[in-house]
C-alpha cells in the first residue's frame, strides 16, 4: 500500500506510530529550560503533549491549566514536558504573555521542534488534520520509559488536564495493586479485580470476600 506522506529526509521508521506498552520513542530536543532527554526522565513518569502553535487561545487555556495542575502532578512523581513547531523564541514570547495577560506561570519546559522529528517519533503530525503543525497529542511515559497511555484530539477541541489526573492515578494504582480501574474511577473507589483464570478458581471467586457481582465481575476498596 502506498503511504502518500513523506516522512523528513524520507526517513520512513520515524513515521510510525508509537505503540503501547513498548519503549517510548527517544529524542533529544532543545527546550526552553535547556537541552532534554528522554533519558533524563528515568525514574520518574512523564507526561509528553502537543499543541498545535503558540499563541493561540484554546492552547493557551490548556498551558494555563496545565501549569495550575503543575504541583499535583510533580507530587505523584510526574513530569510535564511541552512541544510544538515553533521555535524556542516564539516559545519564551508565549509564555512570558501567558505571565502578563493571565499571571499564570508555565513551569515545565517547551521542546523546539522546528525539525518535527518529535512530532514525526510521536505520531503527532496527522495527515487529514494537519500536515504543518502537531495535533493535540499526550503520552504517559512511566518510569521505566515504557509508554502506558496515549490520547489524540482535534485541533479545534481543548483537553481536560484534569482527566490526564485521573488517568496517571489510575496506572499507578494498577501497577501498586495489580488491580484494573472502573470508568470514571477516582482514588478512594473500589477497583476491580482481575478475573480467574480457570474454572475451579471462578468457582472460588464468590466465597473470596470481593464485593462480588459474577465470577468475572468483583471488586474491592484498597
Amino acid at each position: 500500500m502506498t503511504n502518500n506522506h513523506t516522512c523528513p529526509m524520507d526517513e520512513e521508521p520515524m513515521c510510525l506510530s508509537p505503540q503501547l506498552n513498548a519503549p517510548a520513542p527517544d529524542f533529544e530536543a532543545k527546550t526552553t529550560q535547556g537541552i532534554k532527554k528522554l533519558s533524563d526522565y528515568q525514574g520518574r513518569w512523564l507526561i509528553l503533549f502537543s499543541h498545535p502553535a503558540d499563541f493561540t487561545p484554546v492552547c493557551t487555556t490548556e498551558f494555563i491549566a496545565f501549569a495550575k495542575a503543575y504541583p499535583q502532578f510533580q507530587s505523584l512523581n510526574c513530569d510535564l514536558l511541552g512541544l510544538s513547531i515553533d521555535s524556542n523564541f516564539a516559545h519564551l514570547a508565549w509564555i512570558r504573555n501567558i505571565k502578563q495577560n493571565f499571571g499564570v506561570e508555565i513551569p515545565f519546559p517547551i521542546i523546539e521542534d522546528l525539525s518535527m522529528d518529535v512530532a514525526f517519533k510521536y505520531g503527532m503530525i496527522q495527515p487529514g488534520a494537519s500536515d504543518t503543525s502537531a495535533v493535540r497529542a499526550v503520552f504517559i511515559i512511566d518510569p521505566h520509559s515504557i509508554l502506558r497511555a496515549m490520547a489524540y484530539y482535534p485541533m479545534s477541541n481543548g483537553r481536560s488536564v484534569n482527566e490526564f489526573l485521573r488517568l496517571l492515578q489510575a496506572l499507578q494504582t494498577s501497577d501498586k495493586y495489580k488491580v484494573a480501574t472502573p470508568e470514571g474511577w477516582q482514588p478512594g473507589d473500589k477497583v476491580i479485580v482481575p478475573p480467574p483464570a480457570t474454572a475451579a478458581d471462578a468457582e472460588k471467586r464468590k466465597d473470596e470476600g470481593y464485593e462480588y457481582v459474577d465470577w468475572y465481575f468483583c471488586k474491592k476498596s484498597l
